[in-house]
């Protein structure tokens, strides 16, 4: 589309929208004319929407809509000899048009159109019905489902179908466990916390209408069918078990890796320079910079961890979906023990007099502060927190959701343990899980090649 071209139309846009309903309704009558139906029905509704009441563009709109109509109903005839349901769908949308149509005119149809339109839908919604007992039979209770509901789109009501439709549904719900993940590491909460975290993202972000057949079993379901010591860990026949007890017809059961931790030390040593107010006898006032000794520490601590899960069908005990993820984070905290007093925005990296005569020395400082405290990390920062960070600074694990939040700086004395850092890897990692369900929501067992007891036939 080239640019004089874009203009044009944007020009021809602006004057139509300026344009009064006369104006558009002359230009509806003259695209009618020219064989334009959907362009003139488009002025006479622009010209019905600035003046409801003008007569002449509601006889525009009928026109047009008139002849929309009977063309949508000509294809829809030669449609229909070769493909009824797809004429029937075309039914749907012409009557759809019509009705939202009705605030602007009322579209007319030849007499014989309703019970045409009737006999289409009634050959679709008939098509689908019967696709959807022999999904039924078939043991594909999911497929049922959707050709039950395409059926009642087109007939409200049809036969037994909304019947058929609920048994469907019963059948096609697919429960699923999360059991506590194996963990390699000393901590064996950590599989069972990282489970919890998984499932209670499952919980918000996996339901209908997203997923309309996967359920998400809670905690209580999980936890009334363990004993303490399979909270340590379970194996793979022991998820399957344990998904039994549950009432799951699946089961995620996965194991976490070891944990590959390093931790670097790094300091800033160099003085800042604090801006000093002060009042001569005269009145006036008069700035001067003080350079102040300060040593900051940073640490930075990373860590690297996997997990490997599957999602097993508890019935037949096959694996559905695998998977192995790796995820890592690190965590910087910063420390100095001075404590510097005044307002912490008089101080700064360097002095305005520095900056303004030696700019490679601000480069080097900036540089310097960047590297071992973080980009986002200020030297206000570090003085406030250190004035509120109490004499010890000892991390606890309450701080922790600023690390699940991304937060790149936390003033804290020690660094959180490489445990707590891989819980904050793997907590937010359940993606690919989500990713692996909503695959196999609408899949139906027989079609993963497992075995489906009973049918929906009766």
């Amino acid at each position: 589309m080239t640019r004089k071209f874009v203009l044009a139309l944007a020009a021809i846009l602006f004057v139509i929208g300026c344009a009064g309903p006369s104006k558009l309704t002359d230009k509806s009558e003259e695209k009618l004319a020219g064989g334009n139906a959907w362009g003139a029905w488009q002025l006479a509704t622009r010209a019905l929407d600035k003046e409801p009441g003008n007569p002449r563009a509601r006889a525009a709109a009928t026109a047009a809509g008139a002849s929309i109509a009977q063309e949508w109903q000509r294809k829809i005839h030669a449609l229909a000899e070769v493909d009824s349901v797809n004429a029937a769908e075309q039914a749907l949308e012409l009557a759809e048009f019509r009705e939202n149509a009705a605030r602007y005119a009322t579209i007319p149809v030849g007499a014989e159109w309703p019970a045409e339109e009737r006999t289409l839908r009634n050959t679709a919604a008939r098509h689908h019905y019967q696709r959807g007992v022999d999904a039924a039979n078939s043991g594909r209770p999911k497929k049922a489902c959707a050709e039950f509901a395409d059926a009642e789109r087109f007939v409200p009501g049809y036969r037994d179908v909304a019947k058929r439709a609920d048994r469907a549904l019963g059948e096609a719900l697919t429960r699923v466990a999360l059991v506590p993940f194996r963990a390699s590491s000393e901590d064996a909460s950590l599989g069972v916390e990282v489970a919890q975290a998984w499932r209670d993202n499952l919980l918000q972000n996996l339901a209908p209408p997203a997923a309309p057949f996967t359920r998400i079993l809670g905690d209580d379901a999980i936890e009334r069918s363990m004993t303490i010591s399979e909270l340590e860990g379970l194996s793979r026949e022991q998820a399957i078990r344990l998904g039994r007890k549950a009432g799951a017809h699946r089961v995620v059961w996965g194991s976490i890796g070891k944990i590959r931790s390093s931790t670097k030390m790094n300091f800033f040593r160099d003085t800042v320079a604090r801006r000093v107010v002060e009042r001569e006898a005269n009145g006036r006032e008069s700035v001067r910079w003080v350079e102040i000794p300060i040593e900051v520490v940073a640490r930075v601590r990373d860590v690297n961890v996997g997990v490997d899960y599957e999602v097993i069908s508890v019935k037949s005990g096959v694996s559905i979906a695998r998977r192995h993820i790796d995820r890592s984070t690190s965590a910087r905290v910063v420390w100095t023990s001075q404590q510097l007093d005044g307002d912490p925005a008089s101080y700064s990296l360097v002095s305005e007099t520095v900056r303004a005569s030696n700019p490679d020395r601000v480069k080097d400082v900036e540089t310097r502060w960047k590297s071992v405290c973080g980009d986002a990390t200020t030297l206000i920062q570090v003085i406030q927190a250190r004035r509120t960070a109490g004499s010890s600074g000892r991390y606890a694990r309450e701080s922790l959701p600023r690390f699940l939040a991304g937060a790149a700086f936390v003033f804290l004395e020690d660094l959180p343990p490489a445990e707590d850092l891989a819980y904050a890897a793997l907590a937010q990692g359940s993606a690919p899980l989500r990713e692996d369900l909503l695959r196999l929501d609408a899949i139906d067992d027989v079609d993963l090649g497992m075995e489906v007891p009973g049918t929906l036939s009766r």
